[in-house]
């Protein structure tokens, strides 16, 4: 499956330069997908003189004709959706409609950013002196290395890579070992709609060799990194040797509170939704309930009982809701929370096991804890996985302080028919995105990130291109 592919620098694929490759495994089967090109140093030195070059090209061409090229991106992808899909069900493991939509949303952020390309506005600024002007101009930053986690990559990556092409930088894409064909389809993709070679680069193989190298070097302008916040303090801590510019959007670990003026039946659709897509392998996934006392038990009850129907399954049959976890270390991790929180004192009312019938796959079923305390290691310790605590809460106040209590602020997740609630719920809370009535807060056009130890600046919206630009001020003198 990957031999098409390889390393892509300088405009065309080629494998590593000591031919080295890795596997990489189907989660639904445990199966070998194939062995992925594995780059060396020297492949990350030809890619780092490959991006200084196409950077010279990419940052001079006319704003219009950097759109033109961006839109036809989005246009192709969504003409291959379905084998994009496909990559996504085969390595991490979701079902194809989810996939589906990971692409569309892709497509749609070249889209986005084919027009704020356009849009690149500067500043005449009226000056004080009669023979001077003053003005504020904007300028790419310069290559950008595109750090890409494994859960949702093919967004991921457009976030980042056609974030760079607006503004005018080139930029070198690391995808992770776990899914790196999806990533190489996109940059195939980006290839054909005519990107100038050196622009776009692409490096697989081991993560943290190829960031230090990449991060190390004078010629990487600017990183952008999706993953843990264990990671992320590392990659800052290099950067800060460069004093390279970061973005970062890290862990999360989402509070979802429902007041008890909502309708139960509703709410509990919209927080299946929230919560299980990608099986709970989402950074924005809600990971603590927090339900009034007087709805507690009803909205328990029919939230289990929809969740015990999802269908487990491969992603690869239409029916499956719920696809397997990504890797067989997420699973480990998984199991290991579910036995530490039993044994701190929660009870298990759905799920706690693997499935049955599924002698492969790293399959586990949705699991829901009663019983739990704010002290719990799990309300503290981000599950990514399909694992649901329910506590209960008195007053808005008391929720807000509960939920507010934890170093992670990326998401939100607030039910309430009360106007009073939704604004002062939603303007208290410590996080960079809030979902009030809805289970969905990432799209194009708006801006996407956290606070806290979440990390910092943004993806998405018009805010999003200004981390990749450099700020340029000009005093000009006129003779008269």
């Amino acid at each position: 499956m990957y031999k098409k592919f390889g390393q892509y620098i300088d405009g065309k694929w080629q494998d590593s330069s000591d031919g080295g490759s890795y596997e990489v495994i189907n989660p639904a089967t445990e199966e070998v997908l194939g062995n992925a090109s594995k780059a060396t140093s020297n492949d990350v030195e030809k890619s780092l003189k490959s991006a200084q070059e196409g950077l010279k090209i990419w940052s001079s061409t006319p704003p219009w004709e950097r759109a033109k090229i961006i839109r036809k991106i989005a246009d192709l992808i969504r003409d291959r959706s379905e084998i994009l899909s496909k990559w996504l069900c085969l390595e991490v493991g979701k079902p194809l409609s989810e996939g589906l939509g990971e692409v569309n949303g892709a497509a749609d952020i070249f889209e986005w950013n084919a027009e704020e390309t356009k849009r690149i506005y500067g500043q005449i600024v009226e000056s004080r002196f009669e023979n001077t002007r003053m003005y504020v101009k904007y300028e790419p930053v310069g290559v950008v290395a595109a750090l890409v986690p494994w859960n949702f990559p093919i967004i991921l990556a457009s976030r980042k890579i056609s974030t760079a092409l607006a503004a005018g930088c080139s930029v070198i894409c690391k995808p992770d070992v776990i899914t790196p064909g999806s990533v190489m389809e996109l940059v195939d993709i980006i290839h054909e709609a005519g990107v100038p070679r050196g622009v776009v680069n692409l490096l697989s193989g081991d993560p943290e060799k190829i960031s230090q190298q990449l991060i190390a070097s004078d010629i990487i302008k600017k990183v952008s990194i999706t993953g843990s916040t264990r990671v992320g303090k590392l990659i800052l801590k290099q950067a800060a040797d460069k004093v390279q510019r970061v973005t970062m959007e890290l862990s999360g670990h989402s509070p979802l509170i429902v007041f008890d003026d909502v309708d139960i039946d509703k709410v509990t659709d919209m927080a299946i939704s929230a919560k299980f897509r990608n099986n709970g392998q989402v950074c924005i996934s809600p990971n603590r309930f927090y339900i009034h006392e007087n709805k507690k038990d009803e909205f328990t009850k029919t939230f289990v009982k929809k969740v015990s129907k999802l269908k487990i399954g491969n992603g690869i049959d239409k029916d499956t809701v719920l696809g397997p976890l990504t890797t067989a270390k997420r699973l480990k991790e998984l199991e290991n929370l579910v036995e530490k929180t039993k044994k701190e004192g929660a009870k298990v009312i759905c799920g706690g096991r693997r499935p049955s019938g599924f002698n492969k796959g790293y399959y586990y079923e949705p699991t829901v804890f009663d019983n739990v305390k704010d002290n719990f290691t799990i309300m503290k310790e981000e599950a990514f996985g399909p694992l649901v605590p329910i506590l209960s809460f008195k007053n808005r106040d008391e929720v807000i302080k509960r939920a507010n209590d934890n170093e992670l602020g990326l998401a939100s997740y607030i039910y309430t028919n009360s106007m009073e609630n939704a604004h002062k719920v939603s303007d208290q809370m410590q996080t960079g995105t809030c979902a009030v009535n809805t289970p969905a807060v990432a799209f194009a056009e708006v801006p996407f990130g956290g606070i806290k130890q979440t990390g910092y600046g943004r993806e998405g919206g018009s805010m999003a291109i200004k981390d990749y630009l450099n700020i340029k001020y000009i005093h000009l003198g006129v003779n008269y």
